[in-house]
């Protein structure tokens, strides 16, 4: 087993990991009666694309991207997106929704057979992009999140954990090519 960093725990109730920075976006629901988190979808987001840091991606997550700052930003600054939590390049993790509500981070995709993948699904975003690979800090942080909410969700296994590429074929990539799932998988043990 590992052993927890103090204050970095998942309050089954709440939904909302102690140890990392809280940044509320509106862009959840209700997850169905009936709906329990049962995968991890990893993804991958840089704004500006391949631009690291700022405020860009918390910004996009709550509604608040300025559509007049960068090119790219008026093709999705009205999108109504989230994620469960964000891996800085750092390590740091933000989450925006807690784990007990169904964020939106999945779109039109397919896991296990089944669609309307945000109903079973926790997605974790990392800061990052098809281009260049990831950093250490983000792997540790990754792997702690992922056993966190393996011991707070043990339907989630190592076996359960899909890249946001492998739901959405053909029209998303990422994690990218650059993503070590061995090195991930591994560090999850």
């Amino acid at each position: 087993m590992y052993a927890r960093r103090p204050g970095f725990s998942l309050n089954p109730v709440t939904g909302l990991l102690d140890g990392a920075r809280y940044v509320p976006s509106p862009n959840h629901d209700p997850r169905p009666p009936g709906s329990s988190v049962e995968v991890l979808v990893v993804h991958a987001i840089s704004l500006p694309p391949n631009h690291f840091g700022g405020t860009e991606i918390e910004q996009f997550f709550t509604n608040r991207l300025p559509a007049d700052a960068h090119p790219y930003f008026r093709e999705i600054a009205d999108r109504q997106v989230s994620a469960h939590f964000l891996i800085r390049r750092s390590g740091e993790i933000v989450q925006f929704v807690p784990v007990t509500e169904r964020a939106w981070h999945a779109g039109e995709s397919c896991c296990e057979g089944r669609t309307r993948v945000n109903d079973f699904s926790i997605g974790i975003e990392l800061e990052g992009s098809d281009d260049v690979p990831f950093d250490d800090a983000q792997y540790g942080a990754l792997a702690e999140l992922t056993r966190e909410v393996m011991r707070v969700y043990p339907s989630v296994s190592a076996q359960r954990i899909y890249g946001h590429a492998a739901i959405s074929p053909g029209r998303k990539t990422d994690p990218g090519p650059h993503f070590d799932w061995e090195r991930y998988r591994r560090l999850c043990v």
